[in-house]
């Protein structure tokens, strides 16, 4: 396994080992030991599944306020995505930046998403399912976003006219969000 720092500190790309042969491959995408190793000791509780049916759906932006902040390990198991991170910790000298990446059931990369980041991605092909393992439970209460096409953030997606639920098309522009998130730098 490799891991990958990016710009964002705490934000890790994931690189897993990959054994294929003729009858197909065989690749560990979770140890607890390894991820330890390599910075990531947090103990997940619950794994969710989400399916895109079409090209252009957009889920996010998401994170959940304190004290029930949730840390995410995002991979998918069937199409691709463009996943995206924003950095949302008061104080954090990359405070409002986004880095985005292509994960995909070809190139089998992971995104390590820790607390104090908003998260979301977009579908770049039909039925397209991701696997996500989080550190908290969900928390109706706690649960916030901020609009995907803020232009204070600039992400550059990969469509125009995204496929939204009512929910993500109605979250607050990143000046207007709750955030109870400080850099601990």
């Amino acid at each position: 396994m490799k891991v990958i720092e990016t710009k964002l500190a705490g934000v890790k790309l994931i690189d897993p080992s990959v054994f294929g042969d003729h009858r197909g491959f065989f690749m560990e995408s979770y140890s607890s030991k390894k991820f330890a190793e390599n910075g990531i000791g947090c103990e997940f509780v619950q794994d969710n599944h989400s399916l895109s049916v079409e090209a252009g759906v957009l889920r996010g932006l998401h994170y959940q306020l304190n004290p029930k902040a949730q840390s995410k390990l995002v991979r998918v198991t069937v199409g691709a995505i463009y996943d995206v991170v924003v950095d949302i910790r008061k104080g954090s000298p990359t405070f409002g930046q986004w880095e985005g990446f292509i994960l995909s059931s070809a190139n089998k990369r992971q995104l390590f998403v820790p607390q104090g980041f908003a998260h979301g991605f977009c579908t770049l092909v039909p039925h397209t399912e991701v696997l996500y393992k989080v550190d908290e439970f969900y928390s109706l209460e706690n649960d916030r976003g901020i609009a995907w096409n803020d232009p204070a953030l600039g992400i550059d997606w990969p469509v125009l006219q995204p496929v939204l639920s009512d929910k993500d098309s109605q979250h607050p522009l990143i000046a207007d969000a709750e955030l109870n998130f400080e850099y601990e730098g």
